[in-house]
């Protein structure tokens, strides 16, 4: 069976818990690292990581960007989003699609 887990700062994630998320605090990119690496190798579906913590390790989401598992999603931290994750998010939508199909308010497309 597959798990899902989230990676952190405390106040960011804690209430993933809940949820029944596997929670892994962090708060620098050697810690980011061994974490993303451990829970690939042990079979994690998804791993959901704050985006400053995604920020740090741009690499190692490029380096598991075209396998099926883990999916790496970019989440906002509590204290908001950077936009960071959805400009991934259109990124690969653009890649798949050949078009940014996503709407994007800022800018006032449709």
């Amino acid at each position: 069976m597959y798990n899902i887990a989230v990676i952190g700062d405390r106040d960011s994630i804690l209430g993933f818990k809940t949820l029944g998320l596997s929670v892994h605090f962090a708060y620098d990119q050697d810690r980011v690292r061994s974490l993303i690496t451990r829970l690939a190798r042990e079979k994690t579906a998804i791993i959901f990581i704050t985006e400053p913590l995604a920020k740090m390790v741009p690499d190692m989401l490029e380096r598991f960007k075209a396998q099926t598992i883990p999916a790496i999603i970019p989440i906002p931290s509590n204290k908001g989003t950077t936009g960071y994750g959805m400009a991934r998010l259109n990124e690969n939508v653009e890649k798949a699609v050949g078009v940014n199909i996503l709407i994007n308010d800022e800018e006032g497309e449709m």
